[in-house]
């Protein structure tokens, strides 16, 4: 039987994975998160190596380890679950590899919601609910569409990310979302376990 979903996901890109400190910062941050956290192996633009390099990394800590799009990967490195984009392989793709894998999907509106919903998803990826610099010319989607996807989503937790905050974490709950996702709010604070504990109680 799986264990519930973490509610506080820790996401990687390129940059991140390629920082010389990022077995230091993992570990704050694994120390910060406890039970709850998340991390998730991901960088659309690393070599096939580096992906893995950076799963094995995070693999060994007492966290959970979700990989991103590169199944070839999740399957190489003992993992929770894998994050498929939209536009990837099928939920069911996935499902056949490993029928113990938490399997997400990323959704950006109610349709793409009810799709993935109805292809089998075990949770969704929603955002980016506030600007961030991680995509600079996508526009924010904001609360109330959270709150929208949310609803379509029915039974399946969502995953609020892109500007995510421990000061908005409240607000972003209260729109639906079952967890949060960061990238620099959790790898760039100068006290990463003190942030990732700070997500962490805004949610519990």
């Amino acid at each position: 039987m799986r264990p519930p979903l973490p509610r506080l996901h820790a996401i990687t890109d390129e940059r991140i994975a390629r920082r010389t400190d990022l077995d230091s910062v993992a570990r704050a941050l694994a120390e910060g998160g406890g039970s709850h956290l998340a991390f998730h192996a991901r960088g659309r633009e690393l070599t096939g190596l580096e992906h893995y390099n950076l799963a094995v990394h995070l693999s060994n800590l007492p966290s959970f380890l979700f990989v991103n799009d590169r199944l070839d990967v999740a399957l190489a490195v003992p993992c929770a679950g894998v994050q498929l984009a939209h536009g990837s392989l099928p939920v069911d793709a996935a499902r056949a590899l490993n029928p113990l894998w938490w399997i997400g999907r990323s959704v950006h509106d109610p349709a793409e919601a009810e799709a993935a919903r109805t292809e089998g998803a075990d949770y969704l990826v929603v955002g980016p609910v506030f600007e961030t610099a991680s995509h600079p010319g996508r526009k924010a989607i904001g609360l109330k569409r959270l709150q929208a996807i949310t609803t379509a989503a029915g039974e399946l937790p969502v995953i609020a990310i892109g500007g995510i905050k421990a000061e908005r974490v409240p607000e972003v709950r209260s729109s639906g979302a079952y967890g949060v996702a960061a990238i620099r709010a959790l790898w760039d604070d100068a006290d990463p376990a003190a942030a990732a504990r700070r997500m962490r109680e805004w949610m519990l």
